[in-house]
């Protein structure tokens, strides 16, 4: 490249509009120091942040830069792509910036060391990367024509989400959902999948098919499990959603206490193109909780609640969500059983409800050898039976969370090197 050219692609990468995002990129923003080195003729400047270029480039994704801007891009959650999510057309002139906004980066995604170093002294010392190789203009608006499944922004990259609070005002590139709280992507989900759990068949496929209709954009069932601990509720939620998440799903964990953050959640989710499960674990209230009123409201369908992509799936040890106690049913409430009434039926708001028992001797032996198979077990099956009884008795009982825990601890005793 020569010296007009730096300009050339300098001045282009500075006009970004729908774009315009990529410029806060680390890597692009010292690529554009580089650049703008090699065009006012600084080659002192341009060899130190070329080195900052590339060191930003091999921190993001090994050097390979037209993965890097690839990447980047299809996270870029710009004016374009939000209308297209909402079902949207926009104008052809915003058409017509986005095409030529891709060839600009397209031309930076097929930069080489070459390119860059052309004419400059050192460049046997100088650090190398790699570029090119991919047509961005029509993987992007292949991902656009199937958004409903990639969507745009945190979701394109991760599938399973937490809300954070933390007392500040995030920006909507964050995911702003109320003042102090955002949506963060689960770095390191749980990998579990239908296929490693045992038993529980009819309840994960009422699970399962209740999802697959949300998917499919018909209508979907708030839906409560219940049952006892170590039953595999949560487990079963997390699993159908690895099985469909490239389908479009995806899910945040909603605590106890964010629980009034949900119509700001639901407003927010509500055009993008995606499906969501909102997931709250271990859920119970105490009399006179105000997140008890927070989910109501939700559950009995405010204008909030009436989300055609959103549904809330709760998992609680308890079928009656509000805890009662026999001094609750003493007080001077006129119409006391009214309100005790009121206190119990908030599970009944749940459109669907499934009920996760504890297994019996048979059912858990069932679980226990089902993960020791995939575990690799080689125990003989009476000695794990045996064990897996003796195991369960020390734990306080039968449960899918007592049969892994014991057969992830034979699989760990059998490895080599124990």
């Amino acid at each position: 490249m020569e010296r007009n050219d730096f300009s050339r692609l300098l001045g282009r990468l500075r006009a970004l509009a729908v774009f315009r995002t990529q410029l806060c990129d680390h890597a692009l923003e010292s690529l554009l120091d580089f650049l703008e080195s090699r065009a006012a003729g600084n080659p002192e400047e341009a060899a130190s942040s070329y080195g900052e270029f590339v060191a930003d480039l091999y921190e993001a994704s090994a050097g390979d830069l037209a993965a890097h801007v690839r990447d980047a891009v299809f996270r870029d959650e710009n004016p374009y792509i939000r209308a297209v999510g909402r079902g949207e057309t926009p104008p052809e002139f915003m058409r017509r910036c986005v095409e030529e906004e891709l060839r600009t980066l397209q031309a930076v995604a097929d930069l080489t060391p070459d390119d860059l170093l052309e004419g400059m002294d050192g460049r046997e010392y100088l650090p190398g990367f790699t570029g090119g190789g991919i047509g961005l203009a029509e993987s992007y608006f292949q991902r656009l024509a199937e958004i409903g499944r990639y969507g745009c922004g945190i979701y394109t990259e991760h599938h399973m989400f937490y809300l954070e609070t933390n007392g500040r005002l995030w920006n909507a590139h964050g995911g702003v959902v109320n003042a102090g709280t955002r949506i963060v992507p689960v770095r390191h989900p749980d990998p579990i999948r239908l296929s490693g759990l045992a038993d529980y068949q009819r309840e994960r496929q009422l699970i399962l098919d209740n999802t697959k209709a949300l998917l499919a954009g018909r209508p979907a069932a708030n839906t409560l499990l219940t049952g006892d601990a170590g039953t595999g509720k949560s487990s079963t939620i997390k699993a159908v959603v690895n099985e469909l998440y490239q389908e479009g799903l995806r899910i945040i964990e909603v605590r106890k206490d964010q629980l009034r953050a949900l119509p700001d959640l639901l407003d927010q989710l509500s055009e993008n193109p995606l499906k969501f499960i909102l997931f709250i674990d271990d859920l119970s209230f105490q009399k006179g909780d105000d997140n008890y009123s927070a989910l109501k409201a939700v559950l009995e369908g405010s204008v909030s609640a009436k989300s055609r992509n959103v549904v809330i799936y709760a998992t609680s040890n308890r079928r009656h969500l509000v805890k009662e106690t026999f001094s609750g049913r003493e007080g001077d409430d006129i119409h006391r059983s009214d309100t005790m009434q009121e206190l119990i039926s908030l599970s009944d708001r749940f459109g669907l409800q499934v009920t996760f028992q504890k297994p019996d001797k048979a059912a858990y032996l069932r679980i226990v050898r089902h993960l020791a198979d995939d575990a690799g077990v080689t125990m003989e099956r009476s000695r794990l039976e045996e064990l897996a009884e003796r195991f369960a008795l020390g734990r306080g009982g039968r449960s899918c969370r007592a049969a892994r825990q014991f057969v992830e601890g034979l699989a760990a005793a059998e490895a080599p090197g124990y």
